[in-house]
């Protein structure tokens, strides 16, 4: 569906995407998951023909030229860029006017696609008068009105509510249940975890490719997960032989090269300082320990 060769872009002197190559097969949900600032918008524009590449070929859908596969891609964008003075059923209308279907077909293929999003009860709400997650919603059900074969989405939930977050993810299941090959980017893991493939990217080059389950089976390291009161951490453990310190939620994911040796020097320093370890295990890496680890490799 998607091929990248060596593709590149300069913005003034400064390379926002360095010579990458990728291919996202019929049927997948492909995600390109990176911090802010990773290249992961300029590489979607790039596929979608909005922006041009400055080095490289792209192909979807077995075409270089875009302007002959635009009739068979949907793009969701980063920001909402419907009409806020439009109610959510006559955004609909324009869009599937302006794809050129008749107003029966718009009419049908309308309410379907608001039932699936679960907007059809706000059919009659203006645009600006939704919540973030509905906004995200309606822009996904415009981008599907000329029912694309391939679905482009960057960052669809970025500030949205967890609830509205899942239910978002559960339409784009349903989508690729139907056929529809879908490529997001995401900053969450979370969401990461949801995709069939994965891209990390990190200052505009792809540092892994693979399956949620290969990344984290190709993680060199082991995590020790310490719960405890102590916020300096890092400071108390300085002299232990471990490679990084994380926080997760009330909890720390230690990383380090061997288990038994690491968590008894652990032990000792935090006993010896007086401080409480309420829980220490180890635990196998999450994918938030992989893209640590990659952006860390990346950045050095």
């Amino acid at each position: 569906m998607i091929r990248l060769e060596a593709v590149g872009k300069v913005f003034g002197g400064r390379q926002a995407v360095d010579a990458i190559s990728l291919a996202v097969q019929p049927g997948e949900i492909f995600g390109l998951v990176g911090p802010d600032g990773a290249g992961k918008t300029t590489t979607i524009r790039m596929m979608t023909g909005v922006m041009t590449p400055s080095a490289g070929r792209i192909t979807v859908l077995g075409e270089q030229d875009m302007e002959r596969v635009k009739a068979h891609i949907g793009y969701v964008p980063q920001r909402f860029s419907l009409y806020g003075d439009l109610t959510v059923m006559e955004n609909i209308r324009l869009m599937g006017a302006l794809y050129g279907s008749s107003g029966r077909e718009i009419e049908l293929l309308a309410n379907d696609i608001l039932a699936m999003t679960q907007l059809l009860p706000f059919k009659e709400r203006l645009a600006a008068n939704l919540s973030g997650g509905m906004k995200q919603k309606l822009a996904l059900a415009a981008g599907l009105m000329h029912q694309p074969k391939l679905l482009f989405l960057d960052e669809p939930t970025t500030g949205v509510d967890p609830v509205s977050r899942r239910e978002f993810w559960q339409v784009l299941y349903r989508l690729n249940q139907t056929g529809t090959t879908v490529f997001v980017s995401t900053p969450y893991m979370d969401e990461a975890e949801l995709c069939s493939r994965i891209a990390f990217m990190h200052n505009g080059s792809l540092t892994a490719v693979g399956t949620p389950q290969q990344l984290k089976e190709q993680y060199p390291y082991r995590i020790i997960e310490l719960e405890t009161n102590s916020k300096a951490l890092k400071r108390q453990l300085a002299g232990v032989a471990i490679r990084d310190i994380n926080s997760f939620g009330d909890k720390y994911h230690i990383v380090v090269d061997e288990y038994e040796t690491v968590a008894a020097a652990i032990k000792q320093v935090l006993d010896s300082a007086g401080i409480p370890i309420l829980a220490m295990r180890e635990v196998k890496p999450v994918l938030e320990d992989v893209f640590v680890s990659l952006a860390g490799e990346g950045g050095s």
